[in-house]
C-alpha cells in the first residue's frame, strides 16, 4: 500500500518542481492510481531561479541583459551595365563571407525588356556592413533600406520555457522507471507525450529565431542602367521628348496588340463573309419564288372585265 501511494506522490512533486501547470489540481493523484492530466493548460510561470538562469542573470536577483538579440533585414536597389553579371558577383561575395542565397530570379534582356536580377541573400550579422559596402561597388545604388527588430525578450521567454519543459521531461522519465502500476505508466506517458510535443515546438521556434538573428536578410535588386524612371519634365523640350516617347511606346504596344488580334480578325472576317453569302442566297431564293407565282394569278381577273363590259 505504501508503494502505491509513493509513486503518485513523486509524480505530483515532479510536476510542481518543473513549474508547469498541467491541471494537477483537478486531476490529483490519489487512491493508489494516477489521475488523467489536463494537457490543454498553459505552462505555469517560471520559477525565479530558472528564469534568471535562462536569461543569463543570477538566481534570486533581477536578470541583466548582456547581449541584445536583433533581427536585421534590408532592401537594396542597384543599377549596373550588366545586371546578371553583377548578381553573379554578389553571390560570390556572399558565399565568400559565409552566407547563402535563399532565392534568385533573373530576367535576360529582350527586344522589349531590359535585363534584371533579384537576390534574397543571408549573411552573418557581423558581416552585414561589410557586405553592403561590397554590393555598392557592383553598380550605382539607387536606394537602401535597413530595419532592425529587437527579439531579446522573445528569445529569453522561449529559452526559459524550454528549460522548464526539459526539466519536466527528465523528471517524468525518472518516475516512469519507478512506477509500479499500469495506471501510473499510462498517466506518466500521457503527460510525457504532451510535454515532449511542446518541447519540440519551442525548440523549433528557438532555432528559427537563432537563424534570423545570426544571419541578416538582404533583398537585392539589380537593374540595367537607364531603367529608373526619370523625373517629370520641367521645360518645353523635355515635355516634348516625354510626349514623343509616350507616343512611341503607345504605338509599339498597339502594334503588338494588333499582331495578337490579327489572326482572330481574319477568322471573324471569313465567318462573316460565309454568313453574308448564306443570307444573300436565301433572299435571292425567296425573290425568285415570289416572281414565279405572280404571273399565274393574272388571268383570274379577265372574266371580271368581260362581265363589266
Amino acid at each position: 500500500m505504501k508503494r502505491a501511494l509513493t509513486v503518485p506522490a513523486l509524480v505530483l512533486a515532479a510536476l510542481m518542481l518543473a513549474g508547469c501547470s498541467a491541471g494537477t489540481a483537478d486531476g490529483a493523484f490519489s487512491g493508489g492510481s494516477v489521475g488523467m492530466v489536463d494537457h490543454s493548460a498553459e505552462l505555469a510561470p517560471m520559477p525565479q531561479g530558472v528564469a534568471d538562469s535562462a536569461a543569463g542573470g543570477v538566481a534570486g536577483s533581477p536578470s541583466v541583459v548582456t547581449d541584445r538579440a536583433v533581427i536585421t533585414t534590408g532592401n537594396v536597389s542597384v543599377t549596373a551595365a550588366d545586371p546578371l553579371g553583377a548578381a553573379d558577383s554578389a553571390i560570390k561575395l556572399v558565399t565568400g563571407a559565409g552566407g547563402r542565397v535563399d532565392n534568385r530570379t533573373e530576367q535576360p534582356a529582350t527586344d522589349t525588356q531590359r535585363a534584371s536580377a533579384s537576390l534574397t541573400i543571408r549573411v552573418p550579422a557581423e558581416e552585414l556592413d561589410n557586405m553592403l559596402g561590397k554590393i555598392k561597388q557592383l553598380g550605382t545604388v539607387t536606394s537602401v533600406t535597413l530595419s532592425a527588430t529587437d527579439v531579446t525578450q522573445q528569445k529569453q521567454d522561449v529559452t526559459a520555457r524550454i528549460t522548464a519543459l526539459q526539466t519536466s521531461v527528465d523528471r517524468l522519465l525518472e518516475l516512469m522507471k519507478t512506477s509500479a502500476s499500469t495506471a501510473d505508466l499510462i498517466a506518466i506517458e500521457s503527460a510525457l507525450s504532451s510535454r515532449q510535443a511542446d518541447l519540440d515546438s519551442l525548440t523549433a521556434q528557438l532555432d528559427y529565431l537563432d537563424d534570423q538573428i545570426d544571419y541578416s536578410t538582404l533583398y537585392v535588386d539589380f537593374a540595367a542602367e537607364g531603367t529608373v524612371t526619370p523625373g517629370s519634365p520641367d521645360n518645353f523640350w523635355s515635355g516634348l521628348l516625354a510626349g514623343w516617347n509616350s507616343l512611341v511606346s503607345f504605338l509599339g504596344g498597339f502594334i503588338v496588340v494588333l499582331g495578337v488580334l490579327l489572326p482572330w480578325l481574319v477568322l471573324l472576317a471569313l465567318l462573316g463573309g460565309i454568313a453574308w453569302a448564306i443570307v444573300a442566297r436565301v433572299r435571292h431564293g425567296r425573290r425568285a419564288a415570289g416572281a414565279g407565282v405572280a404571273p399565274a394569278s393574272a388571268p383570274a381577273s379577265a372574266p371580271e372585265e368581260d362581265v363589266q363590259q
